[in-house]
């Protein structure tokens, strides 16, 4: 299927819920996608398509790029790395903490668990401010691995994050986007 396909398909299926979490926020629910079938499969191929050959494995974020990273692992073949939120994991980790709005957080991968420049793609649901994908790239690279680029189902422009990935990485860092809002 061609991308503009492949949009049109998988947006179909995204519910747009008004004031949620809080009013004023138009919330991009993918759950609808992962329901489906087909959607769901579109979706997990056009992740990894604008990467082929790029990346030995993917990177999926807790929670929902867990489920992505996983179903385009198994359609391409890769592996899957899961970047946890702390505390999550049991063996030796390496932690990175970062800034949320009132906060910070921290997402941790074990120590090891990827041969040393092993080409990463990092999959997420969303990049909205970038905070989260910023972290993840920090952390792959601390880890020895290399990043081979950023993929999300949506990007949210108007909250900054591709910005915020370039002022921090230098237009090196590839992101690919199937949906922006």
């Amino acid at each position: 299927m061609n991308e503009p396909q492949a949009r049109d398909l998988v947006e179909a299926h995204i519910a747009t819920i008004p004031d949620f979490p809080e009013p004023g926020i138009l919330f991009r629910d993918l759950t609808p996608v992962f329901a489906d079938g087909p959607a769901f499969h579109t979706l997990s191929e056009s992740l990894t398509a604008p990467f082929d050959g790029e990346f030995d494995v993917l990177a999926g974020l807790e929670a929902r790029g867990f489920l992505l990273a996983a179903a385009a692992s198994a359609l391409c073949g890769k592996g899957v790395l899961t970047v946890r939120k702390a505390g999550k994991l049991p063996r030796p980790v390496l932690r990175e903490e970062y800034a949320l709005e009132y906060g910070t957080a921290a997402l941790e991968v074990h120590e090891g668990e990827l041969p040393p420049g092993t080409r990463v793609l990092i999959v997420d649901d969303v990049l909205a401010t970038g905070g989260t994908v910023a972290a993840s790239v920090r952390l792959i690279e601390r880890a020895g691995w290399h990043v081979a680029g950023v993929s999300v189902a949506v990007e949210l422009a108007d909250l900054g994050g591709r910005a915020a990935l370039a002022r921090e990485f230098g237009d090196g860092l590839r992101v690919y986007n199937l949906l922006r809002y």
